[in-house]
């Protein structure tokens, strides 16, 4: 049995998608991050950076209870518990693996600025006063399409022809380009990869992990404010998500 400390957020989706697509028996144990339960110091003897998702599994590759964290580590950890989704050969492994790394580098951290500064940040402050911030991530979350529309008008999955792991991370920090200054129908083939993936039952199941508890706390209060802003984790050494 697996325990799954998380957050409907794109990095926790990444993780549920796997679970679902290996079919793996998995407990879900909810990590709010607006009323700053990733600075609870149980969770942080799992995830040190007081980051979530982590998982613990039971059944460690000894036998033993095992902790992983950060987001691109779970799904490495679960492609070798399961030998799925992650291919056999030398070449293709190296091509999931820098594509990964690509969205933990670059897609995550680009796209979600854009989204917090073009879809929360104005309710902060006045919009010229961050004018600056929407146009640089906007701009950077449009060459990032770019570049995943170019990889896929020439194949139909992200990595090694086939559908991995890396297509799991990046698929969930694309589902709402409207929040990210982003035009999805100047990109064709990431709408289309996007919608493929969208359709599959495991990732539908996926996508609805915690989604209620998700809405329920959508309204930001003052306390979550205060975590977004980076006054929380600056205070006490830890990150959101």
């Amino acid at each position: 049995m697996i325990d799954v400390y998380t957050w409907p957020t794109p990095n926790g989706h990444k993780v549920h998608i796997m679970l679902h697509e290996t079919e793996l028996e998995h407990n879900i144990h909810p990590i709010n991050i607006q009323a700053g339960d990733q600075f609870g110091p149980e969770f942080l003897k799992i995830s040190p950076n007081n980051k979530m998702p982590a998982i613990v599994d039971q059944d460690g590759p000894d036998g033993k209870s095992i902790s992983v964290f950060e987001s691109a580590a779970i799904l490495l950890y679960l492609a070798e518990k399961t030998h799925r989704f992650m291919p056999q050969d030398a070449r293709a492994r190296v091509d999931v693996w820098q594509w990964l790394m690509f969205q933990m580098g670059t897609v995550g951290p680009m796209l979600g600025q854009a989204h917090h500064f073009n879809a929360y940040a104005p309710e902060r402050v006045e919009r010229e006063k961050i004018q600056y911030g929407i146009d640089r991530y906007v701009n950077e979350s449009n060459r990032v399409y770019g570049v995943i529309d170019r990889r896929l008008q020439e194949a139909e999955w992200i990595a090694a022809g086939e559908y991995t792991i890396a297509d799991m991370a990046i698929m969930p920090w694309l589902r709402n380009p409207d929040k990210q200054g982003v035009d999805i129908s100047r990109y064709p083939n990431v709408e289309r990869w996007r919608d493929h993936i969208w359709q599959r039952p495991q990732v539908l199941a996926a996508l609805e992990t915690l989604a209620d508890q998700s809405r329920q706390s959508a309204a930001h209060s003052d306390k979550a404010w205060e975590i977004l802003d980076g006054k929380t984790q600056s205070s006490q050494g830890g990150a959101s998500d």
